[in-house]
């Protein structure tokens, strides 16, 4: 019937073998439909499973594949189109249902190049099918022919979901998620057999249970004398394990700076995911420093083999093309199927809005999961509408069990102007915190009513041995450092430092903190939320009302004293990062305005500056909700933003980067990337143009750079003045 032998999906591997396009359909549909199965969505699945590479039937395609092989030019042939024209014509045409297409049509459309906006697709598959319609029945022939089956499957059932509804449109990208994974995961087998036997290495979160009971008797038995903050952990450890044992669904876990909430919500996530059958754990946290500090921390108790952290994305390109260094980079990407994963909030929420695979991949493991967001009070308010849309309907459809992890709530449930979160219930993980923030009052309050400049500020820090300075923004670092001059002892915290240099920063603070030596150190943002720092000192420069919290909690966290001090000042010639974090800024210096320092201490404080913020804040500004009801993913891609300008990674000269950049360049992966990651620093993509032109910057590949202008051993990538870690990273 056929004058070509045999149809392939992929080029040769090592071992000369060509990959079978029927035998990849039929594994693609397969595990699609696996991975589908927790969410309802397994036929959808293995519909678009099966006809995802239809296009490949063409015989123009493949000779595109054999001219690959032989080093050949050839045009590229596009072939997902194809499976996405044959769904419409039998679903949209034939069967008459004008919506129930776009469920499974986009997803085959967008496996390689991204979901496309529905009214738009619609627009170019009917122009395709007048101009293909007889191509799409001969492919289709071939399809049946090859695959062995008399007729076309049927149809799978439509989703009891209306057409324009954010429910249905987060169900396709659960649907897009699990065909891109699948036909992933199908090509690295292929490709990289070794690689996807060790996909297959991760502890079940039953061990990793085991592992932590062990843990926590040592950690028990080492801890220090029966001290009030000591005591404090222990009971939102206990509160943590017996919440546990409850239903799933939402969870608040309010717990006080210094008050033991790492271990203890990672307590409560392993042992309610093993009585309730969960799949898998995922922190998600809004800086990167934090991310090292925590997965360290997790490595200690669980092992280095359990954790999987992951905060900066491969560049991948994200095309059609079938060469084997393009195909090879998009194997790299990470899926997240491993058991406990530490993650930033950039990667998790920009994963849950993205339209394109590489990222997309991923979320189908969310299913049947439990989510802890940490520092949840730092989402940005005027995406918080989508954003909590998306997290109800992960609780309600997809079995996830979400903890809302701070010192400082945020009131989410508490507002009528969240509707997402209306009538949602929400449960104390820690009943009685309230009473934890009062026992555990390790500080006092000096808000300052007069400005102080930078020569002033220097002038003050100059007479105090241990201090800690946090500031708005990379700008004012600068200026305040620079006001110190040759000062000794001085340290300097930013993400314009990398993860490597950091690292070394802080265990050089922390081992003067412990032997009483001088150390001042002057920060970004970066400095405040989980770093374990113990400052007797700490001067905050007037920010977001939580902010100010946070870095408190760097201030006699141990309670060494009988009261550490907490200095909260305007900065004559500060400036603060534009957009939400200005407007809690202002916020804040209105609520602050004529109150004691003490309020400061009170939770109830946090709740009306959330509800003062969520008021006057437009929570869902870019109107984001009304693109993802029209199913168009591109445009909600494109807005949805928890860092306003798209950032690029850069290598940076410092330590063993050099030997890192060259392993990674050689052979591009998952291993080499992850061992390049604390050599990067992020920049903002407009800086980067800049930096560029100014001959500092080497492109190395779409969005990643290597830096050749200076680093400097106190202040990092010398040259920007906007620092990324002013805003979630």
């Amino acid at each position: 019937m056929e004058h070509i032998f045999h149809y392939y999906a992929h080029t040769p591997n090592a071992q000369k073998v060509w990959h079978d396009l029927v035998s990849h359909l039929q594994k693609v549909a397969e595990q699609a439909s696996a991975f589908a199965r927790p969410f309802g969505g397994e036929a959808h699945a293995a519909w678009a499973g099966l006809f995802h590479d239809l296009g490949k039937f063409n015989p123009s395609f493949q000779e595109y594949l054999q001219a690959q092989y032989r080093g050949e030019k050839y045009p590229r042939v596009p072939h997902a189109v194809w499976g996405a024209a044959l769904i419409y014509r039998l679903l949209c045409k034939g069967a008459k249902d004008p919506e129930g297409w776009k469920d499974i049509a986009l997803p085959v459309c967008g496996h390689h190049s991204g979901l496309a906006a529905a009214g738009r697709l619609a627009q170019d598959l009917e122009e395709f099918l007048q101009k293909n319609s007889e191509s799409l029945s001969i492919f289709c022939t071939r399809f049946l022919h090859w695959m062995r089956i008399e007729t076309l499957p049927k149809p799978p059932p439509l989703r009891p979901l209306p057409a324009r509804d954010t429910r249905r449109e987060f169900f396709i990208r659960m649907l897009f998620s699990a065909l891109v994974d699948a036909d992933y995961l199908d090509t690295e087998a292929h490709f990289a057999p070794e690689p996807a036997q060790v996909r297959r290495g991760w502890p079940e979160i039953p061990e990793l249970w085991t592992r932590f009971v062990k843990n926590q008797e040592s950690f028990l038995a080492t801890r220090d004398a029966d001290t009030p903050t000591n005591r404090v952990r222990r009971e939102v450890y206990e509160s943590c394990l017996r919440a546990a044992e409850g239903p799933p669904g939402v969870w608040r876990l309010t717990v006080p700076t210094g008050g033991g909430k790492t271990r203890s919500g990672l307590a409560f996530a392993l042992k309610h995911a093993v009585l309730h059958g969960k799949r898998r754990v995922v922190v998600a946290i809004p800086y990167t420093s934090i991310i090292e500090q925590t997965a360290d921390v997790y490595r200690k108790i669980l092992g280095n083999e359990a954790v999987l952290e992951h905060h900066s994305q491969v560049p991948v390109p994200e095309d059609e093309g079938q060469d084997p260094l393009a195909l090879r980079l998009r194997l790299a990407a990470e899926n997240w199927d491993a058991p406990l994963i530490v993650t930033t909030t950039v990667q998790l929420f920009e994963s849950l809005f993205t339209n394109r695979p590489v990222r997309a991949r991923r979320l189908h493991n969310l299913a049947r999961s439990v989510i802890l967001l940490d520092e949840v009070q730092a989402l940005p308010p005027e995406i918080l509408k989508p954003t909590l849309d998306v997290l109800r309907a992960l609780v309600e459809d997809y079995g996830v069990t979400l903890v809302l992890s701070t010192a400082t709530q945020p009131t989410f449930d508490d507002t009528p102007y969240l509707r997402e979160f209306c009538g949602l219930e929400v449960r104390e993980i820690v009943p009685q915190y309230r009473e934890h923030f009062q026992r555990l009052k390790r500080v006092d309050y000096e808000l300052r009513e007069e400005p102080l400049s930078w020569e002033d500020l220097a002038g003050e820090i100059r007479e105090l041995q241990q201090v800690l300075v946090v500031l708005n923004s990379r700008r004012d670092v600068l200026e305040l450092l620079k006001a110190l001059g040759d000062l000794p002892d001085v340290f300097h915290l930013s993400t314009f430092l990398c993860g490597a240099h950091r690292r070394r920063v802080l265990a050089e603070v922390s081992c003067r903190l412990e032997e009483g030596k001088p150390v001042r150190l002057v920060s970004t943002q970066v400095v405040e939320a989980g770093v374990d720092l113990d400052f007797p000192v700490v001067y905050r420069a007037v920010g977001p009302m939580d902010r100010v919290v946070q870095a408190a909690g760097r201030c006699n966290r141990e309670g060494r004293l009988a009261e550490g001090r907490v200095v909260v000042f305007e900065p004559a010639e500060g400036r603060a990062p534009r957009g939400p974090y200005k407007a809690g800024l202002e916020k804040a210096r209105l609520l602050l305005r004529g109150r004691p320092a003490e309020s400061l201490h009170d939770p109830e404080l946090y709740r009306q500056y959330f509800r003062r913020l969520f008021a006057d804040v437009d929570l869902d500004k870019k109107r984001i909700q009304e693109y993802r009801r029209d199913l168009n993913y591109p445009e909600v891609a494109h807005l949805y933003r928890l860092i306003e300008e798209e950032m690029v990674s850069v290598v940076v000269p410092y330590g063993e980067a050099g030997e890192r950049l060259e392993e990674w360049l050689k052979q591009p992966g998952r291993t080499t990337w992850r061992r390049l990651q604390p050599y990067l620093v992020g920049l903002f993509r407009h800086e980067a143009a800049k930096f560029k032109k100014e001959g500092l910057l080497a492109l190395l590949g779409e969005g990643f750079y290597r830096w050749t202008g200076g680093y400097d051993e106190r202040l990092g990538l010398v040259g920007p003045v906007y620092d990324p870690g002013d805003l979630i990273v």
